[in-house]
């Protein structure tokens, strides 16, 4: 197991690891976390990462006896990191993407928007944070085609993991966490905006999303999850910085910042129990959140929307949090990229059908080629329906 980030452009290569750490069961998720403590201990980092269900099984009433297949931790211990990104040899074959095509039908997936509306009408919930993958076909060399999509659409938070069994490409524009010496932060992105098409309404565009009340009202609520959840351990909470916006190649997104003090020698499995997953990828409240999650979406997310990054001996740590991420598998050549959105009560199933395929693009143009006609028509014809962009999720 290999892993390369790239963090706020500083290059980490972690190689060769000593151990792995992994569990599918949620009964040995604890025991998996007294390893990493006693690694760290030995003076070792760790390095890999946490799927999204691994936050089931933090909280009583969420979590399952038995998860099959795909690690809830997936973690390798290894000597300090070499400083530097590895040199992309010229593959054989170009990385190739080949028969995209979603895991849900529009039908489907309109009648599960209408359900978590129906949710948040009856107060059990103020947004969902919804989930589809994209699923598809791969051929060629992983890591050169993680490095062609990286020049494509620079991020601050990308990472690159290796295993016998799959390849992760995490291209991901969102910090879960940052701590360093008992201060953490963490950055919960909310809000997505496109960008215009000439510098004239580039500039308009920006200043009408940063201003916008919905996109503001929403931001901030996950903000305000991320301080509660923080403050469980932490104290000094604050959030320094609100609704900032992140200019990307097609897109605008949203971010706001929330940091607090800790015990730099915290245990950690309570550290993830207060803030894993981020409040970001589930709504709000947090835990009703993540039951109608596991009700209504498809599969489960696995890479998608948990963390990926690595822990100092010093227990000093930095994690994304993996959207638009591919998870590609080597025995079958095949892949999946999950894609959501932050759904409230104006949210409708066109729109963000729209907004999801559109957050796909990155990947490829050419999706809506695999669709049926009537998705490709819910895809083009809805592209403006909620052109505020609100509710979305930038992921």
């Amino acid at each position: 197991m290999n892993v390369f980030t790239l963090f706020e452009n500083q290059p980490l290569a972690f190689r060769n690891p000593k151990a792995i750490i992994a569990c599918t069961n949620p009964a040995s998720v604890a025991a998996c976390f007294q390893d990493i403590e006693a690694a760290l201990a030995r003076g070792h980092h760790v390095a890999g990462f946490f799927s999204y269900e691994a936050g089931y099984c933090f909280e009583e009433k969420l979590r399952q006896r038995n998860i099959a297949g795909f690690p809830l931790i997936y973690l390798g211990v290894y000597d300090p990191p070499q400083r530097g990104w590895p040199v992309v040899k010229t593959p054989q074959q170009p990385g190739q993407i080949t028969n995209l095509h979603l895991n849900i039908s529009y039908d489907n997936y309109a009648a599960n928007i209408r359900t978590i509306r129906d949710y948040i009408a009856k107060g059990d919930v103020y947004q969902i944070t919804y989930c589809i993958k994209v699923l598809f076909g791969f051929q060629g060399d992983p890591f050169s085609f993680f490095n062609t999509l990286l020049r494509q659409q620079p991020v601050p938070y990308p990472a690159y993991i290796e295993t016998d069994q799959f390849r992760i490409l995490s291209l991901s524009p969102e910090m879960f966490m940052k701590k360093n010496f008992g201060h953490l932060a963490t950055k919960p992105m909310k809000g997505t905006w496109p960008r215009g098409r000439n510098v004239v309404s580039d500039l308009a565009a920006r200043l009408r999303f940063q201003y916008d009340t919905k996109n503001r009202a929403e931001n901030v609520m996950i903000a305000d999850l991320l301080r509660n959840d923080l403050g469980r351990l932490g104290v000094k909470i604050r959030a320094p910085r609100l609704f900032e916006v992140a200019r990307y190649r097609t897109l605008y997104q949203m971010t706001s910042t929330v940091t607090g003090k800790l015990d730099q020698n915290v245990a950690l499995y309570d550290l993830f129990a207060s803030l894993f997953p981020s409040g970001s990828v589930t709504g709000a409240p947090k835990i009703r959140a993540m039951q109608i999650i596991r009700e209504l979406e498809p599969e489960p997310r696995h890479i998608y929307t948990g963390c990926i990054g690595y822990i100092a001996p010093n227990k000093d740590m930095f994690f994304n949090i993996p959207i638009r991420t591919l998870l590609l598998r080597v025995d079958s050549d095949t892949g999946e990229m999950g894609v959501g959105g932050g759904i409230v009560w104006d949210s409708t199933p066109q729109g963000e059908w729209a907004e999801g395929l559109l957050k796909a693009s990155f990947l490829s143009e050419g999706l809506t080629h695999h669709l049926t006609a009537t998705e490709v028509k819910h895809a083009t014809g809805s592209r403006n329906t909620r052109s505020r962009g609100t509710g979305n999720a930038g992921d």
